[in-house]
């Protein structure tokens, strides 16, 4: 249970440095 919290946070945490670097 915990590794999927846990994989979920690694998924929007890559999203948002994505987002920033075509943002930027």
């Amino acid at each position: 249970m915990h590794n999927s919290f846990t994989l979920i946070v690694v998924l929007f945490i890559l999203l948002v440095i994505v987002g920033s670097a075509y943002i930027a």
